[in-house]
């Protein structure tokens, strides 16, 4: 079992950075490959990155490369997602979550464990 609680979503405006955390406990952290996903109202969890235990590779979705950049520190068993240049459609409930093996990093369904989600609004 594993348990992932994501910190630092809130209210920031267009044009602003934010630090999402994700902080895991339970089995050993940097087996995991992490991913982040986002989930705005109405539309369907779009992968936004992920990341291999490792730290070694890291994954983008198309609509926050060049802005956002994951990172872990697996001393600390957490995860980063640092968010810049945010936009108001990047306004969701951003999810971290965690899975055993590599490939198919966009695949939701491929991830076992996911945290409680973070809200992140973007204001205009």
């Amino acid at each position: 079992q594993v348990q992932l609680v994501e910190s630092g979503g809130g209210l920031v405006q267009a044009g602003g950075s934010r630090r999402l955390s994700c902080a895991a406990s339970g089995r050993t952290f940097s087996s995991f490959v992490v991913g982040w996903f986002r989930q705005a109202p109405g539309k369907a969890r779009e992968f936004v990155a992920a990341i291999t235990g490792s730290g070694g590779s890291t994954y983008y979705g198309e609509s926050v490369k060049g802005r956002f950049t994951i990172s872990r520190d697996n001393a600390k068993n957490t995860a980063y997602l640092q968010m810049n240049s945010l936009k108001p459609e990047d306004t969701a409930v951003y999810y971290c979550a965690v899975k055993t093996w590599d490939g198919n990093y966009h695949v939701a369904p491929d991830y076992r464990y996911w945290g409680q989600g973070t809200q992140v609004t973007v204001s205009s």
